[in-house]
């Protein structure tokens, strides 16, 4: 075992969508180093079993699911699957999720519909069939990944900030719900990650490099990032938010959206610098 088993997330069993790699892949890592038993769920299947071999070879318990959280019947399969299996779910980590970055100018209704398929869907479809066998239960905590971007508006990613406001909204309503019913529910908001996001992610008619350097700010290690998030699933936070400049401007959006916004116009001055026409 990579650590020493804690008593809180020790035996717990917990589901982990988009585990392949980034936050999905640390919060497995994680979790296994802890005692869960993790169910490593990713349409990267080869990307899954990497995480779950890593977990395994640390003396941990895991299990590689393929999925494709867009969905809903692979979706209620997995968690039917895990229920019979192991008889219960305590967590449910949707956390899949991905970044289109550029104008809405730039974009056509394809980026739109997969932005929405797999960020607001993919946690509707996971959540809702989670939500079932929970309240059934008693008990559970579903946490799900939003962003930064579900907190404040970030433009130049409309569409994933967009759809990380759609996670925010719907986790914290859904929390009230849930919670005279035994299900506990958060919402993850990071900030800048040190995840292939960042390098890989498609942006619209401008290199990707050039992007990530306009962004003027430190990602945060993965791991720490993990450790960060499952913090507070241990004190069940409503809205984890991760990265000392998430907090900050956060905090400077709640004290005044007026003053946020030069922020806001200088990401989109900064863009148009590097943006190409053709």
């Amino acid at each position: 075992m990579l650590g020493k088993k804690t008593d809180f997330f020790s035996d717990k069993i917990a589901i982990v969508t988009g585990a392949a790699s980034g936050i999905g892949r640390a919060l497995s890592f994680e979790m296994g180093r802890m005692g869960a038993v993790v169910i490593a769920a990713d349409i990267n299947l080869e990307g899954a079993k990497e995480t779950a071999s890593h977990i395994k070879s640390k003396g941990g318990r895991a299990h590689a699911r393929y999925l494709d959280g867009t969905k809903i019947g692979e979706v209620e399969g997995l968690i039917e699957k895990t229920v019979k299996e192991e008889g219960r779910i305590d967590y449910m980590f949707n956390n899949a999720g991905i970044g289109i970055a550029g104008e809405v100018r730039d974009m056509d209704l394809g980026h739109w519909r997969e932005t929405v398929d797999v960020n607001l869907w993919g946690v509707i479809y996971g959540t809702l069939a989670a939500y079932r066998v929970m309240t059934g239960q008693g008990f559970g905590h579903i946490v799900n990944t939003a962003s930064l971007a579900g907190l404040v508006p970030i433009p130049i990613t409309t569409a994933y900030t967009m759809t990380k406001h759609g996670v925010v909204g719907f986790s914290k309503a859904l929390r009230a719900e849930a919670s005279n019913l035994g299900v506990k529910v958060s919402v993850v908001c990071p900030g800048v990650i040190d995840t292939d996001i960042l390098y890989s992610g498609l942006v619209l008619k401008a290199e990707n490099k050039e992007a990530l350097d306009n962004l003027k700010l430190k990602p945060m290690n993965v791991t720490k990032a993990a450790r960060s998030i499952l913090s507070g699933v241990r004190k069940n936070r409503s809205a984890i938010v991760v990265t000392l400049h998430a907090r900050v401007f956060w905090w400077i959006f709640r004290l005044s959206p007026t003053l946020f916004y030069p922020i806001c116009l200088k990401s989109v001055k900064d863009f148009r610098k590097i943006r190409r026409e053709a």
